[in-house]
């Protein structure tokens, strides 16, 4: 639950930039604002997420066969 509603927030907070900072940059009434934000949000929490899970894929370690003395093996 915690979770979910932090999730919920934070896209709220990144809303709320989103507006603030299109509205002021492109000089946008706040209609145009508003609706860049709406369908900016969706895009940059995609591009994060995809990010994201770049990195976690790059950083998970590769199963190689072990060469350490306590890896015992069977050559019969």
């Amino acid at each position: 639950m915690r979770s979910t509603l932090k999730s919920y927030a934070l896209s709220m907070c990144l809303l709320v930039f989103l507006f603030v900072m299109i509205g002021g940059g492109f000089h946008l009434g706040p209609g145009g604002a508003l609706l860049g934000a709406i369908s900016g949000t969706p895009l940059v929490i995609f591009a994060y997420n995809r990010w994201y899970s770049a990195q976690i894929q790059a950083k998970a370690p590769e199963r190689e066969e072990s060469t350490s003395p306590l890896h015992v093996r069977n050559r019969l």
